[in-house]
Parts: C-alpha cells; sequence; structure tokens
C-alpha cells in the first residue's frame, strides 16, 4: 500500500536523500525545509508519517513536534545528531514514536518506517478474550477499534497518538491487571525499541489527560509497580 511521507530537514541534501529513498519504495514522499512550512502543509499533505530533524533554525523540531501533536497523531520519526541526547528524549516524551541517529543509512530509517507502518496496520491481528467481535475491545463506556486504531468514549472519538493507543490496549485486555512499565513498554513498542520509565510515564500521563478532557479516569496508577485500568461504569 502506497505511503505519503513529509520530510521536515533544513539540509537540503539529507532532505533530498530521505525522499528518493522512500520513492523507491514507491512511497509520496514531499520534502519540506522548515518547521513553519511542515506545519502549513500538514492538513493539505495528511502525511502517513513525518521525518523531522531536531536541530533547524527558527522552529526546532521539538516545537514543530509539540504543535503536531495539537493537531495530529501522525507517527513522527526524529533524525538526530549523536550529541543531542536530552532533545532525543524530550521528543519522545512528547509525542515522536522513533529515532534515527546521524550519519545514518537511509535503509535504516526505511526500515524504522516499515516497523511503524507494520505496528500500525497489524495492531488488532491478536483476538484477546475481552474482545467483542474480531477487532473491538470494551471496558465500560471505553471502546477501542484495534483495526481501525480508532477509540471511543460513550460514542465520542478520542484523539490518540499511536504510542497513547497501544498502550491503552495493552491496558483494556486485561482490565484490573497491573501491568509494569516494561510490559507496557513492550506492548506499545513490539519492534523492540527501548524507552525509558520516564518516556512511559509520559505517555501516560498525556493519555490520561485525553481521558479527563470527556470525563473518563480509568487509569490508576500503582505505586512502585506500575499502571492498571480501573472499573468502569
Amino acid at each position: 500500500m502506497s505511503k505519503n511521507i513529509m520530510v521536515v530537514d533544513d539540509n537540503a541534501d539529507i532532505r533530498n536523500v530521505v525522499v528518493a529513498t522512500f520513492e523507491n519504495e514507491g512511497w509520496s514522499a514531499v520534502g519540506v525545509s522548515d518547521g513553519p512550512t511542515a506545519l502549513k502543509k500538514l492538513e493539505d499533505l495528511r502525511p502517513d508519517l513525518v521525518v523531522l530533524d531536531i536541530l533547524m533554525p527558527g522552529m526546532s523540531g521539538i516545537d514543530v513536534c509539540r504543535e503536531i501533536r495539537q493537531r495530529s497523531s501522525v507517527p513522527i520519526v526524529f533524525l538526530s545528531a549523536r550529541d543531542e541526547d536530552v532533545d532525543r528524549i524530550v521528543g519522545l516524551e512528547i509525542g515522536a514514536d522513533d529515532y534515527v541517529t546521524k550519519p545514518f543509512n537511509p535503509r535504516e530509517l526505511v526500515a524504522r518506517a516499515k516497523a511503524i507502518f507494520r505496528r500500525t496496520e497489524s495492531s488488532g491481528n491478536s483476538v484477546s478474550k475481552t474482545e467483542i467481535g474480531e477487532n473491538v475491545l470494551v471496558h465500560g463506556k471505553l471502546m477501542l477499534d484495534v483495526e481501525r486504531f480508532k477509540a471511543f468514549w460513550a460514542d465520542e472519538h478520542i484523539e490518540l497518538t499511536k504510542t497513547e493507543f497501544l498502550l491503552l490496549r495493552t491496558l483494556m485486555r486485561q482490565p484490573g491487571r497491573v501491568f509494569s512499565r516494561d510490559e507496557l513498554m513492550k506492548g506499545a513498542y513490539d519492534d523492540g525499541m527501548f524507552v525509558s520509565d520516564r518516556t512511559i510515564d509520559s505517555h501516560i500521563r498525556r493519555l490520561r489527560s485525553k481521558l479527563a478532557e470527556i470525563g473518563a479516569d480509568p487509569i490508576e496508577t500503582v505505586r512502585g509497580v506500575g499502571y492498571t485500568l480501573g472499573e468502569l461504569a
């Protein structure tokens, strides 16, 4: 299936190489040189993936990522230099899905993009005892359509990022069970990617905030252990 990708990097050489690499995969790729332009094009392009350089003049990739997350749950992969560890961590905490360190092999970037697409597209393939039908999880008024990657509270759609959705899916498969941060990481990053406990906490905090906005507060913290999905009416 064809994918639409936006590549945001102020370095024209890197931008052009990444665009060409994606196009060689049969995907559509558009290069953008700065953050403000990327934000303007986001609605029109409706990309399946955004590849975003962290250090850009004017508006940094961190700021662009933060702004995108106010509008969209599109997967984001950061391009970062080796000395940008702190920025990478911040990026993951505010909603990025992965990162590639410069200098990088363009094929690695393609592999990571494919892993993200597989994770998104196959998230509903495994059926658990708590599902109704084949691809729906229900817990009280909370419902996940794992095939369409959509979440609802009392029929009201909840806009979640891919990582937030997968975390909620993991919790909803076994309501009442306490999941450690390591177990939640494996549920949300099934390609083996490692993230810190702090990153998991940050994703859970944003997920809770979104649920609270529509009147739901089902996720409970079990101190020293992890998180669980509490009872709902």
